[in-house]
């Protein structure tokens, strides 16, 4: 009950803080409209309205996982910058669970991307939004959300030792989108991508809104997630501790 407390609080406080910044704000109503557009002019010439909505989905996830990515590296880059990095190591709770609350706060404001790409599409390019399965589509995006979160959160405790933690948040933005299969299909793409796919769970966050909407099953995407969402959040308690040993004896965790 604790540790659901502190996440619980944890989120909400950094979803707050995130909603009040200027550069977050901005960030979070721009892109998700950069993207919905630049994905109808790509997918336009296609004569099914299948395709364009597959295209506003692949868009709207696009922006849910660029708010997370640039998260990971940002938050510790912040608490190294604000001189609380090392008070916040130093609390009686864990490290991990005071960080993990970071980046699912920030892969929830996602949930606006999905809405404003979807709305953006259908009120200026006329998409026909129609899903099959409403329930399954409802719950694949906080299925979605947390898994981003997760990833994000391994992501940020790898990134925890390294000075320009925010430049390495940004380099896995671009290659997620593309190997995930948000917006080309992963047909495309040589045949040892593949696998690299399947143990990146926005693949199957990805998988799980489509299927629900253009009427697949997305019940085995789903569990995928959970169980991707699971091993990312085991691991990151791991690496966080190894971390964080290794710091302690070497002295060495203040960098700024």
């Amino acid at each position: 009950m604790r540790t659901l407390r502190l996440l619980g609080i944890g989120w909400l406080f950094h979803f707050k803080m995130i909603m009040r910044s200027a550069f977050d704000g901005v960030g979070q109503v721009i892109y998700p409209l950069f993207f919905a557009t630049v994905a109808f002019f790509v997918f336009r010439a296609g004569d099914s309205p299948r395709t364009l909505l597959y295209a506003s989905l692949g868009a709207a996830v696009m922006g849910m996982w660029s708010a997370t990515s640039t998260t990971a590296g940002s938050a510790m880059q912040r608490e190294r910058w604000q001189g609380t990095l090392e008070a916040l190591v130093a609390t009686p709770a864990n490290f991990a669970l005071i960080l993990l609350p970071v980046t699912i706060a920030m892969a929830t404001i996602g949930i606006y991307s999905l809405v404003a790409t979807l709305l953006w599409g259908r009120l200026l390019f006329g998409i026909d939004l129609t899903v099959v399965h409403p329930l399954l589509f409802v719950l694949s995006i906080p299925a979605t959300v947390l898994t981003f979160g997760a990833l994000g959160f391994l992501f940020a405790v790898c990134f925890v030792r390294f000075r320009a933690a925010w430049a390495l948040g940004n380099m896995f933005e671009y290659p997620v989108w593309l190997i995930c299969g948000f917006l080309v299909p992963l047909t495309f793409f040589p045949a040892w991508v593949r696998p690299i796919s399947w143990i990146l769970a926005p693949t199957w966050g990805m998988n799980a809104i489509r299927e629900s909407s253009l009427g697949g099953s997305p019940l085995p995407d789903l569990i995928m997630c959970f169980v991707l969402g699971s091993a990312y959040i085991a691991l990151g308690f791991l690496v966080m501790e190894r971390l964080l040993r290794a710091a302690r004896e070497r002295a060495a965790l203040s960098l700024t």
